[in-house]
């Protein structure tokens, strides 16, 4: 029960005690309580900082204890890993199943669209950045790069195994294996030629030979053989295909797949409570995560250097594609 008290005013309607200011105090510690998570997180960033840097103080430490410290940090890390693939099937299969067929189309056709523009988009941008400004050792911009050229490596196969990830045989196998071409050098047993066919080698290689030669070896010693292997890693692209295209199916059954689209949907609360009982810890997580790597950092200037230089990269690249490429695509 509240007190409703009035108080007279000399020429004005009455106000009630709720309607006075409320002292800077009370509002901060409301502020803080409504955002006590934020609040929570910067500390521990700070209280990281703080520590790790006193530990650098300290004689070089050792890394079973460094690795104490960054355990709670690997924990979090590993429960945010965790809730990935739930996260991403329950609210796909959640959202597209209260779409009607039509609104799943034109909304997924206008995704597809908007997505491959801006990664582009962004994609163009961060080469750039990188470039002309070098985050990591910015003296690359004044040296001559030298360069090899893998000549294994092939568009069509890296276009290929895109395909194929998106079409995963196994969805089992999909949560944490995707597939990738291979090449391989093979030995080859060199091919031998006879005295008789000199002049075929003359003719093929635009030597002059020997008459005296009785065999020569021609050919290459290896060749390249292509073959598909399975690497470590979630095929995200083959999960989400599959997922959406069970969303929009489901959401065409209509009252009859209710049940399963309750079940996601019930799914997708469970998870995203668990999400943020999850980031009520992360404070801690994040402050020991931070206190380890500056622990364990050797050339703290140097790494710090090359922080800012990569933190003034991606604010430009940021700027420049909230403030001008976006408002592009919407024009």
């Amino acid at each position: 029960m509240t007190n409703h008290v009035e108080v007279p005013m000399a020429d004005g309607p009455h106000i009630t005690l709720e309607d006075l200011p409320k002292p800077c105090l009370e509002k901060y510690c409301g502020w803080l309580m409504r955002n006590a998570l934020l609040a929570l997180t910067i500390i521990g960033v700070i209280l990281g900082s703080v520590f790790g840097g006193l530990l650098r103080l300290l004689p070089p430490l050792d890394s079973d204890l460094i690795m104490l410290i960054s355990f709670p940090g690997d924990i979090l890390m590993r429960m945010l890993k965790m809730l990935i693939l739930p996260l991403v099937i329950s609210s796909l299969i959640s959202g597209l199943a209260g779409l009607d067929a039509k609104s799943s189309g034109r909304m997924g056709t206008r995704a597809m669209v908007y997505y491959l523009s801006t990664t582009v988009a962004a994609a163009i941008l961060g080469v750039i950045l990188v470039l002309s400004i070098h985050p990591g050792n910015p003296k690359l911009k004044k040296s001559t790069p030298v360069t090899t050229r893998n000549e294994d490596v092939s568009s069509l196969d890296a276009f290929l195994d895109l395909v194929r990830n998106l079409f995963p045989e196994n969805l089992v196998q999909a949560c944490f294996q995707q597939i990738q071409t291979v090449s391989t050098k093979v030995p080859v047993p060199p091919v031998v030629v006879r005295k008789e066919n000199v002049s075929q080698i003359v003719r093929v290689n635009g030597t002059v030979l020997n008459a005296t030669i009785t065999e020569v070896n021609v050919g290459p010693s290896t060749v390249t053989q292509k073959r598909l292997e399975f690497k470590a890693g979630m095929n995200v692209l083959g999960l989400i295909g599959f997922f959406i295209a069970f969303g929009i199916s489901m959401g065409k059954m209509g009252e009859q797949a209710k049940p399963m689209a309750d079940f996601f949907n019930i799914l997708n609360e469970i998870i995203m409570k668990l999400v943020s009982m999850i980031m009520w810890y992360s404070p801690f997580g994040i402050a020991s995560l931070i206190c380890g790597k500056i622990a364990a950092i050797k050339d703290l200037e140097m790494v710090a250097r090359q922080l800012g230089m990569y933190m003034v990269t991606v604010i430009v690249g940021l700027v420049i594609h909230g403030a001008i490429v976006l408002p592009l695509i919407f024009l």
